[in-house]
């Protein structure tokens, strides 16, 4: 497939910029290129946090605190940009299956929102999705011979399958760019990633759950037995992949970002405790989620051979000692929402 030019932008929107992986995609737009202007479209609900943009230049980020389902803010700010980038999604599993009516809202209407301003103003838009869109993958233990065949890992051409509330907004979502691409012509890419770790992640997540409850005396939490895999990757190498998206992918296309972390909760989990000095058994089991995926894979051979990226953070665990060191050095960050986020995992008995 042809690949296309290098696309120049000196002005983005980032929806959704003021979240976790947002927020790191706005760290690595201004530290690789200096000659862009970020303008940050956050609703400030619990997952953003304008803590998380601390520290970079006023002259080249702008925050406007807005929600991407208002077409009048929406509108006004896309009329401005080169590019619109879309993070901003209700993202929590759990939170979807107890009150599914914010996902519908953000994910679904407030996509068709931003779709309906770039397609008025001709602008670029690239999608930010997940790969749960997909549903899940048989446990390795489960294939046959255990190998790593086709099949074997989500491709751009794997089927959707969505489980949840969170995962079926997403892919309702995709579904609407892919027709607004085909029916009126607008220039847009998606990405599907796999999980996300690093600095400024949320609190209520896997991996900053338990190293938060660690450095607070909490015994960590491990839904069921663990046996759940997930295909992990540094944040940073996400925002690469996506900034190289959208300045060299092919319009209309769909592009998988992974990049070969697959763990199962269970590792990840005594992992974590022996880094920081732990017995690697020192947690307990609790309930298990309801519809839990069992497996993620990501086959992200499309990206790397067609549009040239590669992952820097390849070795998961020098890339989770760093994400550990830095909830140590930044507990003002995220001290004050810990005793409420475990509150609420409580009443679910989790």
């Amino acid at each position: 497939m042809e690949k296309s030019k290098e696309k120049t932008m000196k002005n983005i929107i980032v929806t959704g910029g003021a979240g976790f992986i947002g927020s790191n995609f706005v760290h690595y737009v201004v530290n690789n290129h200096p000659d862009v202007h970020v303008t940050v479209l956050d609703k400030l609900t619990y997952a953003g946090n304008k803590e998380n943009l601390a520290g970079l230049p006023a002259d080249r980020v702008e925050l406007v605190v807005g929600d991407i389902a208002d077409p009048e803010i929406v509108d006004q700010l896309v009329k401005q940009t080169d590019a619109v980038v879309h993070y901003a999604a209700e993202s929590h599993n759990d939170n979807s299956l107890k009150d599914p009516f914010p996902f519908v809202q953000t994910n679904i209407v407030g996509t068709y929102t931003l779709l309906e301003a770039c397609r008025k103003y001709n602008v670029r838009y690239h999608h930010v999705s997940t790969d749960e869109v997909y549903g899940d993958l048989p446990l390795r233990e489960d294939l046959p011979g255990h190998g790593d065949g086709p099949g074997e890992k989500f491709t751009a051409k794997t089927p959707y399958n969505p489980s949840s509330p969170y995962s079926s907004t997403k892919a309702g979502s995709d579904l609407l760019v892919r027709a607004w691409v085909r029916s009126f012509g607008l220039q847009a890419t998606i990405s599907n990633c796999s999980n996300n770790y690093g600095p400024y992640q949320h609190i209520e997540k896997f991996i900053p759950r338990q190293i938060t409850n660690v450095l607070s005396g909490i015994r960590p939490k491990l839904y069921g037995e663990g046996k759940n895999v997930r295909d992990w990757i540094h944040t940073n190498d996400h925002s690469s992949a996506v900034w190289t998206i959208l300045t060299k992918g092919k319009i209309g296309e769909t592009y998988l970002i992974g990049a070969d972390g697959e763990e199962d909760n269970k590792t990840v989990m005594e992992l974590i405790l022996e880094l920081m000095g732990q017995d690697k058994h020192a947690y307990d089991h609790v309930k298990d989620r309801a519809g839990h995926d069992l497996r993620y894979a990501i086959d992200s051979t499309k990206l790397r051979e067609e549009l040239g990226w590669k992952p820097q953070f390849t070795n998961f665990h020098d890339g989770l000692a760093d994400t550990i060191q830095w909830y140590q050095d930044h507990e003002e960050w995220w001290k004050a929402e810990k005793d409420a986020v475990e509150a609420n995992y409580a009443k679910n008995g989790q």
